[in-house]
């Protein structure tokens, strides 16, 4: 069974900075992707960042390539997502997930999902 957990979402300004962590239980986190998705109220789950088993590999949507780092520590069954330079438009619930794959057509799913933690960035 494998749970997720996150935590450091908040209230912040525009243009500050927050990091977001999942503790994950279950032995096989070292061995599959990581990865955040997020959710704005009234709009579709949509992908954020992603990092493989070995955390060599990372890949970020476009809107948030350059201002979000996404990490991972295996030995603590961690991830995070270090958020700097936030706009009003990356308030939304984020999720951290495991077992995030790919399609074909460049869909990122996950096999499992945490609860949310709700980022509000204020103007």
């Amino acid at each position: 069974q494998v749970q997720l957990v996150e935590s450091g979402g908040g209230l912040v300004q525009a243009g500050g900075s927050l990091r977001l962590s999942c503790a994950a239980s279950g032995r096989t986190f070292s061995d599959y992707t990581v990865g955040w998705f997020r959710q704005a109220k009234g709009k579709e789950r949509e992908f954020v960042a992603a990092i493989n088993w070995s955390g060599i590999s990372t890949s970020y949507a476009d809107s948030v390539k350059g201002r979000f780092t996404i990490s991972r520590d295996n030995a603590k069954n961690t991830a995070s997502l270090q958020m700097n330079s936030l706009k009003f438009e990356d308030t939304a619930v984020y999720y951290c997930a495991q077992r995030v794959t790919v399609s074909s057509r460049g869909v990122y799913e996950a096999d499992y999902w945490g609860q949310g933690t709700q980022v509000t960035v204020s103007s």
